[in-house]
């Protein structure tokens, strides 16, 4: 079962218009849309790990340097 990209409810599909539609908020996606957001969110979660990552060894140069 699909999960909402926006709020992380439940993605109903309607064959008629074969459109997935979310339970919860309401948002309207074509399966190719419903993919883009996908690989945007992805992204903008891998750009956080690495964000994360630069400060955790920007942290540990200071520290180092501090101990000499």
């Amino acid at each position: 079962m699909p999960y909402c990209p926006e709020c992380g409810g439940e993605l109903r599909y309607l064959s008629t218009t074969k459109h997935y539609v979310c339970k919860s908020c309401g948002l309207t996606l074509t399966y190719q849309e419903l993919i883009e957001m996908r690989s945007r969110l992805r992204e903008r979660v891998e750009s956080e790990e690495e964000r994360r990552e630069r400060l955790r060894k920007e942290y540990l140069k200071w520290w180092l340097s501090k101990k000499k």
